[in-house]
């Protein structure tokens, strides 16, 4: 006996047919990731410390990276910023091996601010975020009318045109973090890279530089240019003032952060990758990762997991053993 057929039976093929059509256009749709790593495998002398990792950085959004100490999660980033050769593997910028691109075209296309990074003695605002300028000059290295307008945007963006004569080793924390964001402004790259950039700053200063690195925009985009570079600057501004939105889609820079403050990753994190051991645990919105299983995995750590009631992310409550116990 034929066994009985189920409308979805009859349908079979028509609808294996749109499914796969479907599936087609949203490969269409989706953007190229910013960055593809395949089997990536870094280290030290003898030992290696990434393991294999397949990852890839969606464009035009903020990833932040989250790890227990040693985990690999920097490693991983000097590798993105070529600082270490790989050891296995490939990675991806943009469409571009990595391998294949010149020191100089690599900086026009990643930007990177290091944990900690030292300033030169007696050096001003200015005379730092004009550093910034240095992959786009000739060997002849002369300041353009281009690089003027280019800093004059950075130093607006960041609310440092009054300080723009200051020695930076005068100003704050909070205020020196916000001249080397100046810094990689000014080089003009679609993609930043920052390692740990809350580091030192007090809880306001972390909120406030988070907010700046989410808003970052991305100079390839229409009107982010050195053309109008200064009115779009103005415009971001005064959003920023009046608590507008963050540039999105192809406006937002691809920026890829290590931070150790777990509500501070989900409060300006659209995609969230956790490492541990030196692979990749779990990679997704703030709301996939942040969960309490994935923590204790990644940290050892008990946990529980809140939505923050007013801006919706996840609120990581650490519990001691004898909490969660209690719970």
């Amino acid at each position: 006996m034929t066994a009985p057929r189920t409308a979805s039976d009859a349908a079979g093929p028509a609808a294996d047919a749109v499914a796969s059509d479907t599936a087609a256009l949203d490969a269409a749709v989706a953007p190229a990731p910013a960055m593809r790593l395949r089997g990536v495998r870094l280290g030290y002398g003898e030992t290696e410390v990434v393991h294999g990792v397949d990852l890839d950085v969606p464009r035009h959004a903020t990833t932040v990276i989250i790890g227990a100490n040693g985990c690999g999660k920097s490693t991983l980033l000097r590798g993105l910023t070529r600082q270490l050769p790989l050891r296995g593997g490939s990675i991806e910028v943009l469409g571009q091996d990595v391998g294949a691109l010149s020191a100089k075209a690599y900086a026009r296309t990643v930007a990177l601010l290091p944990q900690s990074p030292l300033v030169p003695d007696g050096m001003t605002v200015e005379q730092l975020v004009d550093r910034g300028r240095h992959p786009h000059r000739s060997w002849l290295g002369t300041r353009t009318r281009e690089d003027d307008a280019v800093i004059a945007s950075a130093l607006t963006r960041m609310d440092l045109v009054d300080l723009a004569d200051r020695q930076v080793s005068h100003l704050s924390g909070g205020q020196r973090q916000r001249v080397w964001l100046a810094l990689v402004l000014a080089q003009q790259t679609p993609v930043i890279l920052l390692d740990e950039p809350t580091s030192y700053l007090d809880m306001s200063h972390q909120v406030e530089l988070l907010e700046l690195v989410k808003g970052l925009p991305d100079p390839t985009a229409p009107g982010e240019g050195s053309a109008g570079g200064e009115a779009a600057a103005a415009s971001d501004s005064a959003s920023a003032s009046d608590g507008a939105a963050h540039p999105t889609g192809p406006h937002r820079a691809t920026t890829v952060a290590v931070l150790h403050e777990l509500n501070m990753a989900a409060r300006v994190a659209d995609h969230v990758v956790a490492m541990a051991a030196g692979r990749i645990v779990a990679a997704g919105t703030p709301a996939e990762v942040l969960v309490p299983d994935v923590l204790a995995k990644v940290f050892d750590l008990a946990a529980d997991v809140i939505t923050d009631p007013l801006l919706g992310h996840p609120v990581v409550l650490p519990r001691t053993a004898a909490e969660a116990a209690r719970g």
